[in-house]
């Protein structure tokens, strides 16, 4: 005679269902923050959006930090690796990863219409909530690296001498990120169309890589 299994904890659920839970809250508390600011969120209405009760937020966070530290280390963290995934080609020329790493940011954040808010009011906003988690997880030596191979295509006179290396990234931020951000006012517009992804990734390229380009002689008055 088979032995019957060991009764289960009440309220824990187990295996895929559990795995089905976690992912569950995860999604429903970057919903909830995104729309509505993580101080504004409370661990109930987390729980209230992804249809559980608040024990098992609870549960599977212990509490918001813990939350927080979740939602960074396994939504934002994946992606900042990917982003920064270059091939051989990419790492032998500052300039074409400079275009990976748009094409790559531009599609994951496409996909993930819940970062934008987030990076304005959780990241650089100062008293973000996501501000110092997220800084701690930067790729410092990728971020290094780009700045001084684009200071010595600078110093070789293959990059625009007003440009300046430091501030390269940031413009990569600003263009990839910024369009969707601002996706919901596009139909305030005269084409209020949304932008695609590839379409955001060859602009923000063809813009950077034009202004990195060699500088136009002054014409001379006649």
């Amino acid at each position: 005679m088979t032995a019957a299994p060991p009764p289960r904890t009440r309220g824990r659920p187990a295996g895929a269902a559990d795995q089905d839970v976690r992912a569950r809250l995860l999604d429903a508390a970057l919903a909830r923050f995104a729309a509505h600011g993580i101080a504004a969120t409370s661990m109930a209405q987390v729980a209230k959006h992804a249809g559980v009760t608040p024990a098992m937020v609870h549960y599977y966070f212990d509490n918001r930090d813990r939350l927080l530290d979740a939602l960074v280390d396994e939504r934002v963290a994946p992606l900042i690796e990917h982003v920064w995934a270059a091939s051989d080609d990419e790492a032998a020329d500052p300039r074409l990863l400079l275009q990976g790493v748009i094409a790559r940011m531009t599609a994951g954040v496409a996909s993930r219409p819940w970062l934008p808010p987030l990076w304005i009011g959780e990241i650089l906003n100062e008293s973000g909530l996501l501000r110092g988690r997220l800084f701690a997880r930067l790729p410092l030596p990728r971020l290094r690296g780009l700045t001084q191979a684009l200071a010595a295509l600078q110093a070789q006179g293959a990059l625009h001498p007003d440009i300046e290396p430091r501030l390269v990234f940031v413009s990569v931020l600003g263009l990839a990120m910024l369009p969707f951000a601002v996706a919901g006012q596009q139909r305030h517009l005269p084409d209020g169309t949304p932008l695609a992804a590839d379409v955001v990734a060859r602009h923000a390229s063809a813009l950077l890589l034009h202004g990195l380009g060699q500088p136009v002689p002054t014409r001379k008055p006649a």
